[in-house]
């Protein structure tokens, strides 16, 4: 019979958060300079939330591609598109698309004029 893994404690978990945004923080720092630190920061970042079970927060999410963990800046090495209710991110530097969906809005909250 297979193990279950034990939870970790909730002060690891915030640890754990705090240390994946300073290190987002520092990717974001280290990217004019140098792109290959900047990719060891989320591919560390992305390490410790999987050690700690941790989701990264949904702004964290769309800054890095998932494929060559590069951060991405939206002019320099990435483009991102809306297409069919969907907002596409085309990272240029491993010529791979992530695609979220956009968000809609409400008809009821539509202002009349």
């Amino acid at each position: 019979m297979k193990q279950k893994h034990q939870q970790k404690p909730r002060e690891h978990a915030d640890l754990a958060l705090e240390r994946i945004s300073a290190l987002f923080k520092e990717a974001d720092l280290a990217f004019p300079k140098d792109k290959a630190l900047s990719k060891r920061y989320i591919v560390l970042a992305r390490k410790i939330s999987t050690k700690y079970k941790v989701k990264l927060p949904p702004e964290l999410k769309k800054r890095f591609c998932k494929h060559c963990n590069s951060l991405l800046k939206p002019p320099q090495n990435c483009k991102i598109r809306l297409n069919r209710g969907r907002l596409v991110y085309h990272c240029l530097s491993c010529d791979s698309c992530m695609r979220y969906p956009y968000p809609k809005t409400n008809p009821r909250l539509k202002r009349k004029s």
